[in-house]
């Protein structure tokens, strides 16, 4: 048995009123959707980078929705239409240009167009892995230069400019951060990470590969080589990074080779004595 539901006369105007409001507005959408055949992502102001990743869906078109990658000089290669340059557009722009191109093969073709924007930072220098970067939530440089292969440089510089979409040079006209990395190592051992930058979209990290605060330590050593250092180091913590010295070794006659006005000096050291950048320490062997 049907069931009838009555309401007092005029109880339902506005229910009506509403609902007749509500599909006018959705018959407009649709009829407008329908003449322009495009949709494009809420980020429709971004502009297409390399490498971004984008989801192209063309309504009754399996074989032409896919997800895509734009390729490192900013093209897209697609079924029926071939290479096709995105970088700098819109989702927007993309998708009327999608229509615009498919109305060859289709009639008024549906398109649309997501992006899964990626942010990015670039790392280049004195690194293992040089390169491109997911910046993530809150990364700071430490996180980065340990993903990139630090090697122990005592200097980094990050190069930051405004809506920078690629690498930077450190000479170029923006915002230059430096970062003393042998105090941040230092600050690290205390737990305070004040110096620990959080990175931006667009950063570039640059890593000096000739290390301003480099010495060098050889003789009578467990490991020479050389070794970046902060500022105020001794002799002595020279010698103990470089292993410590060998039992044969004649402390009391350690040497150091300065380049004073472009002239190299053999200069008597103390262990308690400062070291300099350039310095090479010589540790010669003991007379029995």
């Amino acid at each position: 048995m049907k069931k009838t539901i009555t309401t007092p006369m005029g109880q339902n105007d506005g229910y009506y009123d509403a609902w007749t409001s509500y599909a006018r507005m959705m018959s407009a959408a649709v009829a407008l959707s329908a003449c322009v055949g495009v949709v494009a992502s809420a980020q429709s102001g971004y502009q297409l980078r390399p490498t971004d990743t984008i989801n192209i869906t063309v309504v009754n078109q399996p074989d032409l929705s896919h997800q895509y990658v734009v390729d490192e000089v900013g093209n897209l290669r697609l079924p029926l239409i071939g290479q096709l340059r995105v970088v700098g557009l819109t989702a927007t722009g993309l998708a009327a240009e999608l229509h615009r191109r498919l109305e060859e093969f289709f009639t008024d073709p549906q398109v649309s167009v997501d992006v899964e924007r990626v942010m990015r930072v670039f790392v280049f220098g004195g690194v293992s892995v040089p390169g491109t970067y997911e910046l993530t939530k809150n990364m700071t440089l430490i996180e980065l230069l340990a993903r990139a292969g630090y090697g122990g440089a005592s200097e980094a510089l990050i190069i930051r400019a405004k809506d920078s979409t690629t690498p930077i040079d450190p000479d170029a006209d923006a915002d230059v951060i430096r970062v003393n990395l042998r105090e941040f190592e230092k600050d690290l051992e205390t737990g305070t990470l004040s110096r620990n930058v959080v990175l931006e979209e667009g950063d570039t990290i640059f890593i000096p590969r000739v290390d301003p605060n480099r010495i060098y330590v050889s003789g009578e050593v467990r490991e020479p080589g050389a070794y970046s250092v902060p500022e105020g180091t001794t002799v002595l913590q020279a010698l103990t990074l470089a292993g410590g010295p060998t039992p044969g070794a004649a402390l009391n006659r350690v040497k150091i080779m300065r380049l004073v006005d472009g002239n190299s000096q053999r200069l008597d050291a103390e262990l308690e004595d400062v070291v300099q950048p350039g310095d090479t320490i010589l540790v010669p062997e003991r007379f029995f």
